[in-house]
């Protein structure tokens, strides 16, 4: 074999690179562990102890480079919220609500029918909304032109009475983008705020919605608020830092001063000062020893000079409560070091600490009533674990001097010096206020707070008198346009929508997390334990590429940064049991050499290069089902096909180059490999069943079960998936026993009508799904169709238990419904071009496509007519369309396979007369491997079905029957239609 050399090296390089990435995993998951033994239980110590290491160096790479537990964190493998709990939104942007703030809330009838139309014709098209709009108010009022609506003084440089309504719909479109992109900064800073570790938040392009991932939820109802609560633009002025200083000072001497005196205070002190001293204490002595860790963070050398740093740490902060967390602008001398608003900077682990210090009833009552403290939006330092705070000065009641909805307009620009600068126009109330504003507080620093958050603390130069401001500073063109935006959000709010969601419970993510490993295991048992059975020595070579890819897909994972889900673990299985098949292969086509008596080196030689092209093309074409299915899913869906397509490129490094590699090493060491047993040498040998003959008999079968099926289908129908139709969807267990009509009848009178109620797995659990209220814009919808639930539930069980929950909004169900359409209809397309490409001739592109064409339909119908019957939930879903497009990767791989060997033996007996008996003769060959594969995938989804776990049981139905009539179709259907439509084969 040639390039033996590039092979190992690349197989070392990724072993390497596989073990690099998974040790990060490794490091977090010991670092978590030392957190849970120091906290004893206490989930709140654990977090400070988290916390206080984040940003500290907690893994050296081989003396090369250092990494905190955040970077750790941030490169381990990744779980879905599936497998550890925790809440999955998309969220998209009210742009019926921008447009109306564009129009200053115009209230001509035309133009709010169109809103309300182009809103309605949303849920069902793939258009974008402001091209709806604009089709909509085209068709109410043909002859009216937008810019007499939209032309206003904030934006008289875009939008002129003279605008076409192209113009004015393109200037729409580009506010609507701007705010999906302010939308998407202003959730991004909100999320830091949960207290959940590797947050994940992303713009879905294309789409104008947000998706926001937070594991570990324990509150989902504040998360719905929080992430679509209108954004708070507010204008402070501040105090300057010398005074700043002085109240900071008196704070820390107050502070010292009242917790010495709860220390000492008597049995009989009043309970709520002593429990308030008592929190304040722990915090301090947790976040103490956790800032200085000894087992965790620390070398076990280094012990002496940690716990010396630790006493010297907790002496300072004896005598300064405050600064031993906040380090003041000010040197030990009280020296200044800054001006402006910035008063000093802490660790952002240390922010809440300080918060709550500064909040005490002692330190707010001896400073200024309208003193307030807040921090800047982005951190310093190499690992950005800084944070400045600031001092800002509120009116008398408390607010600010200026709020954000006075500003009309803010964008980015250059100034003729060259500087990025950022221009600000206000409205006329705003410019009066501005000019007040500025003129007394020139040399000073007013600041821009969004969310409580500083975004900028510009100085005055001098009054502005007309409401137009330029703000100056060292910023880069993205960051001056990010804090335009920002200065926008006040005048165009966009609130943001929840359109789609899951909150699965920590529970149910422990039983998925079990069930899906076990499934994995005892998979990769049976496949290791029947290669080595039927294949003899052989097989352990096959087994080392079967665990080796296994390994390699999940440090190709942890590397890429995706997250590893139960469907994943699906995908890693069935990868498993896909990767065997090009073992089988090469080892029939050995077997088949040295039944030709060839020696056992030429035998190995010619049946890798003889097999090679099968798996190359088998492969390829399963690889394109899964890059479809990749590119049209969403959420878990995505993650199987991730897995799938890693699994793909993986198993065919690791079948056909590494394993040749290891086998040409052991015969060159003299090992005598054996490729079957005595039972398995003759296994399925000088078969001649009479294929090409009884075709028309397959037909007719064939014929009969899809006439069925499309009658179930046409009569009964489907049982649609909520990510489909839309609708509520929950996850309930019961600690008595209930019947699914019981349930029905108990949520008919508080939902309005009888929701859909089936059996989830064990006994005790029932899934719920209705689509009551679904239509409702209201911010609060999930709160209350969540208590309408639990009302409903409480009278027939009180202590049922919500175990996880999801919402599809009817606009994202339609989305995903038509993405799967075109997702089956692109695979069978781009997989028939392949195979017209790759054997030159449309039958057999034909035979392909009506084949894989016959599956889909055999898998409708199966689900159509077995659903309601088998005791789980058989929905239309992504998840079923993930199944059909696996299966249509399956088949056309079996396909592929027997038309190659059809090729092959059509091109070595090209003298034969009668071609119909070499492409039976060919199908008789081929029959043992397609027995083998189908079997050994057959048995792996097997395991997956009864181990698997309830999420993906009917999933893997679904595979079940597709693997069964995917392996009959590629002999029965897709061969006869190329035997029937090829004139040269019929005659």
């Amino acid at each position: 074999m040639k390039s033996k050399g590039a092979v190992k090296f690349f197989a070392i390089a990724l072993v390497l690179v596989s073990i690099f990435q998974l040790s990060f995993t490794a490091k977090t998951y010991l670092v978590e562990k030392d957190a849970e033994a120091y906290a004893n239980g206490n989930v709140e110590l654990e977090r400070n102890y988290l916390d206080s290491v984040s940003r500290l160096p907690v893994y050296n790479f081989l003396g090369i480079k250092k990494f905190t537990y955040l970077q750790c964190k941030e490169r381990e493998l990744n779980l879905g919220l599936d497998l550890q709990g925790g809440m999955n939104v998309t969220l998209e942007v009210s742009l019926a609500d921008l447009v109306r703030g564009l129009a200053n809330n115009n209230a001509d009838p035309n133009f709010n029918k169109a809103i309300e139309q182009a809103r309605e014709a949303l849920k069902t098209s793939q258009k974008d909304y402001v091209t709806l709009f604009g089709e909509a108010y085209n068709e109410i009022a043909p002859n009216a032109k937008l810019s007499a609506i939209f032309a206003n003084p904030s934006n008289r440089d875009r939008i002129k009475l003279s605008s076409t309504n192209q113009e004015v719909l393109a200037y729409i479109h580009d506010e609507a983008n701007q705010a999906i992109d302010r939308s998407f900064q202003i959730l991004r800073a909100r999320i830091d705020k949960f207290g959940v570790t590797q947050p994940n938040i992303q713009k879905l392009e294309g789409s104008g919605r947000i998706l926001v991932e937070l594991p570990g939820v324990d509150n989902p109802a504040r998360v719905r608020k929080y992430l679509q609560g209108s954004a708070k633009l507010e204008f402070f002025q501040t105090f300057d830092n010398p005074e700043a200083f002085k109240y900071l000072s008196q704070a820390n001497d107050i502070l010292k001063k009242s917790l010495v005196a709860e220390k000492s205070a008597p049995v009989g002190t009043d309970t709520s000062a002593t429990a308030a001293a008592d929190t304040t204490k722990s915090a301090l002595a947790s976040l103490g020893s956790a800032s200085k860790p000894t087992t965790a963070a620390a070398d076990t050398s280094k012990k002496d000079t940690a716990a010396a740093d630790q006493k010297s740490f907790e002496e300072f902060a004896k005598e300064n409560p405050l600064f031993a967390y906040l380090r003041p602008f000010a040197d030990d001398k009280g020296m200044l070091s800054t001006k402006g608003s910035s008063c000093g900077t802490a660790a952002i682990r240390d922010t809440a600490k300080i918060n709550a210090l500064l909040a005490r009833p002692e330190v707010r009552l001896a400073l200024p009533s309208n003193i307030k403290f807040a921090w800047e939006y982005k951190g310093f330092g190499e690992n950005q674990e800084g944070v400045i705070m600031h001092a800002l000065k509120t009116d008398r009641d408390g607010s600010a001097s200026l709020t954000g909805d006075k500003v009309i307009d803010a964008r980015k620009d250059v100034n003729p010096t060259g500087d990025v600068e950022v221009t600000m126009n206000m409205n006329s109330e705003g410019a009066r206020i501005w000019k007040n504003l500025t003129k007394n507080n020139v040399n000073h620093s007013i600041a821009i707070v969004l969310d409580d958050v500083v975004y900028s603390s510009p100085n005055v130069q001098g009054e502005i008198p007309n409401g137009r401001s330029s703000i100056t500073g060292s910023f880069t063109m993205e960051e001056a346009g990010d804090l335009a935006n920002i200065l926008k959000s006040g005048k165009l709010p966009a609130p943001t929508r929840i359109v789609e969601e899951a909150v699965v419970g920590p529970s149910l993510g422990a039983e998925a997390i079990s069930s899906g490993l076990w499934s994995m295991v005892i998979a990769t048992i049976v496949i290791l334990v029947f290669m080595v059975v039927y294949y003899n020595n052989s097989g352990y070579v096959a087994n080392f590429a079967v665990l080796i890819n296994v390994f390699f897909i999940i440090g190709v994972l942890a590397s890429l940064g995706a997250a590893l889900t139960l469907p994943g673990i699906a995908g890693i299985v069935l990868t498993i049991g896909m990767a065997v098949d090009a073992n089988v292969l090469i080892n029939e086509r050995v077997k088949d050499e040295l039944l030709s008596a060839r020696s056992l080196k030429n035998a190995i030689t010619d049946g890798y290069q003889h097999a090679a092209s099968s798996i190359i093309d088998s492969n390829l074409t399963t690889l394109l089902a899964g890059i479809v299915l990749y590119s049209f899913g969403t959420g878990p869906v995505q993650g199987f096909a991730i897995t799938l397509i890693i699994g793909i490129l993986s198993s065919m490094f690791t079948a056909v180059l590494l394993t040749r590699v290891i086998t040409e090493w052991q015969l060159d060491r003299g090992t005598i490999i054996k490729y079957s047993r005595e039972f398995s040498k003759s296994a399925f040998q000088n078969l001649n069943f009479d294929f090409v003959k009884n075709r028309f008999k397959f037909y007719a079968f064939s014929g009969i079960i899809i006439l069925i099926g499309l009658i179930s289908i046409f009569t009964k129908g489907f049982t649609l998936g909520v990510d489909f139709k839309g609708g509520w969807t929950y996850v309930v267990e019961f600690s008595k026993p209930v019947s699914s009509t019981d349930i029905r009848t108990a949520l008919e009178t508080p939902f309005g009508s009888a929701p859909e109620v089936k059996t989830f797995g064990t006994e005790g659990k029932y899934k719920i799904t209705t689509t009551f209220m679904i239509d409702d814009q209201n911010a609060n919808v999930s709160e209350i169709v969540e208590g309408k639930l639990n009302d409903g539930l409480k009278t027939i069980d009180p202590t049922a238990k919500i175990l996880s929950s999801s919402k599809v909004g009817p606009t994202i169900a339609n989305d995903i419904k038509v993405a799967s359409i075109w997702a089956a209809i692109l695979a069978l397309l781009g997989i028939g071009l392949y195979v017209l490409i790759r054997f030159q001739k449309w039958q057999y592109a034909l035979g392909a496509t009506i084949a894989l064409a016959h599956d889909v339909l055999m898998m409708l119908g199966f689900y159509s007519i077995f659903d309601g019957i088998l005791p789980f939930p058989m929905e239309v879903d992504q998840t079923f369309i993930a199944a059909v497009l696996t299966i249509i990767g399956f088949s056309i791989n079996d396909t592929v396979v027997v038309f190659d060997r059809i090729r092959e033996f059509l091109g070595t007996h090209h003298h034969e007369t009668n071609k119909q008996k070499v492409i039976n003769d060919a199908l008789n060959n081929t029959l043992n491997r397609t027995i083998i594969t189908s079997l050994t995938v057959f048995m792996v989804t097997l395991v997956l079905f009864i181990f698997g776990g309830d999420v993906i049981r009917g999933f893997n139905f679904a595979m079940l029957v597709g693997i069964v009539f995917g392996t009959y179709s590629s002999i029965g259907i897709a061969t006869p239609i190329v035997i029937d439509f090829d004139r040269k084969n019929k005659k």
